[in-house]
C-alpha cells in the first residue's frame, strides 16, 4: 500500500508548508504557512502516519530537505527525528547517487512500490508521477484554512484524474480539516 501523507491550502498548495526556505521555486515567497496551524490536535492525527510501518518513499527534494534537518535531531527527544532517522527511506531519483549519506536510504531511479507497505511524505512531483500510474492507494491530507494564489499544487491543472472515497475526517481547533481517501472501490 502506498499511502501519501500531505499538508496543502484551501487552493491546493503543498509547497513548503514547514519554512520560509523549504522550496522557493518559482519564485514561492510564502513557505512556512503550517506553522500557524501546528497543534497538539493535528499531531495526534497525522503524527503516527509518518511511522506507521513500512519505509518512507521520498523525492529528491524533500529527502535533500529532511537530511539537512532530521539527522542533526537525533537523540532530541522528538518522536519524529526516531522515525525519520531509522525507518528506511527510498529516494526517487537520477541525479543523486550512492551511497546516500542519510542513514538507511536506498536510491531508487523510477517511482515503484519497494516495499509493501511505504509512506510518502511531501514529495508533490513523485505523488503526482504515482497517481498517473495508479499506484496511490490512500490520500492523508491535512487542509489547511487559507488560500495562498501561488505555489505547486497536489492536483496540478492537466492532472491524472482520480476518484476516491472519504473514510475519515477531523477539523482540529486551528480549522485544519484531516481528511483520509482511499482509492474508490478499495
Amino acid at each position: 500500500m502506498i499511502t501519501v501523507v500531505t499538508h496543502l491550502t484551501l487552493d491546493g498548495v503543498m509547497q513548503a508548508p514547514a519554512a520560509a526556505g523549504e522550496d522557493t521555486r518559482g519564485g514561492f515567497t510564502r513557505g512556512g504557512w503550517a506553522v500557524p496551524y501546528q497543534d497538539e490536535a493535528l499531531m495526534r492525527l497525522v503524527g503516527p502516519q509518518t511511522g506507521a510501518g513500512g519505509g518512507l518513499l521520498l523525492g529528491r527534494r524533500t529527502y535533500e530537505h529532511f537530511f539537512s534537518v532530521w539527522p542533526k535531531r537525533a537523540g532530541d527527544g522528538n518522536p519524529f527525528s526516531e522515525i525519520l532517522n531509522r525507518t528506511t527511506k527510498y529516494v526517487v531519483s537520477r541525479t543523486l547517487q550512492e551511497p546516500l549519506a542519510w542513514e538507511n536510504s536506498v536510491l531508487i531511479r523510477e517511482p515503484v512500490r519497494p516495499e509493501p507497505d511505504v509512506t510518502v511524505l511531501g514529495s508533490g512531483e513523485l505523488v503526482q508521477s504515482l497517481l498517473a500510474r495508479d499506484l496511490v492507494d490512500r490520500l492523508l491530507l491535512a487542509i489547511h484554512p487559507l488560500v495562498l494564489g501561488q505555489g505547486r499544487r497536489l492536483f496540478p491543472d492537466g492532472g491524472a484524474p482520480v476518484t476516491l472515497d472519504l473514510v475519515e475526517s477531523e477539523a482540529t481547533p486551528k480549522g485544519v480539516v484531516y481528511a483520509q481517501y482511499v482509492r474508490a472501490g478499495t
